[in-house]
């Protein structure tokens, strides 16, 4: 069951995973239609996760870690 509201820590904690997606996502020199592509995501998606509009599963979260060459642990350090 969803909680609601949200805690106050949520939305900022998504938003640092989403600029660690973006960091490693440009380190990797990818785009973000690239990175989409790659992971069978749309670009618009990619830009969601990014700017914490949008929350990643966990298989998204392993493809991204997998195409940026990084660790999934990478993106919540």
């Amino acid at each position: 069951m969803p909680l609601d509201p949200l805690p106050d820590w949520l939305i900022p904690r998504r938003k640092q995973v989403g600029a660690r997606i973006r960091a490693a996502r440009t380190h990797a020199g990818l785009t973000q239609l690239e990175l989409g592509t790659r992971i069978g995501r749309d670009h618009r998606t990619v830009h969601r996760w990014e700017y914490g509009q949008r929350v990643p599963t966990l298989d998204d979260l392993l493809l991204l870690a997998d195409a940026c060459g990084v660790s999934p642990e990478e993106l919540f350090r």
